[in-house]
């Protein structure tokens, strides 16, 4: 949290304007996780910065959206230490919360951030993009 919290205001004075600006958050702001207490409390954070932050900097053509992704498909998981089964194990456990029944892939991730960050986009502020397979349903 306070990582972009301090980016965000160290920029401020260099911004361009209009400026669009998209914080990654979490489906676990929306479930409840067991052994994500931390996580789940940070990912939460942001989204309510970001839609505190895009009303205080508005005025100034400044735009503040989230992403919030389900499980995607990245090298996380191969650097818990789990040997093989039991990364399988997980794995499958994830996908079997996941009404898609698949992790998602980043570029699906990519795609929502560049289009919340266009001008195709330009009347979202404050808004969270919630991408995750129907997870949070």
């Amino acid at each position: 949290m306070k990582g972009p919290f301090f980016l965000v205001q160290a920029l401020l004075p260099v911004f361009a304007s209009p400026v669009a600006i998209v914080l990654n958050t979490s489906v676990n702001v929306h479930i409840g996780q067991p052994n994500t207490t931390v996580y789940g409390a940070s990912k939460a954070a942001l989204l309510s910065m970001a839609r505190t932050l895009s009303g205080e900097l508005i005025s100034r053509a400044i735009r503040l959206n989230t992403v919030s992704p389900g499980p995607i498909t990245t090298p996380l998981y191969d650097k818990l230490g789990l040997s093989a089964a039991d990364l399988k194990a997980v794995s499958a456990s994830i996908q079997a919360q996941v009404p898609a029944g698949r992790f998602g892939n980043p570029s699906e991730i990519a795609k929502a951030v560049v289009f919340l960050a266009s001008d195709e986009c330009h009347f979202a502020v404050g808004s969270e993009l919630l991408i995750d397979g129907g997870m949070s349903l």
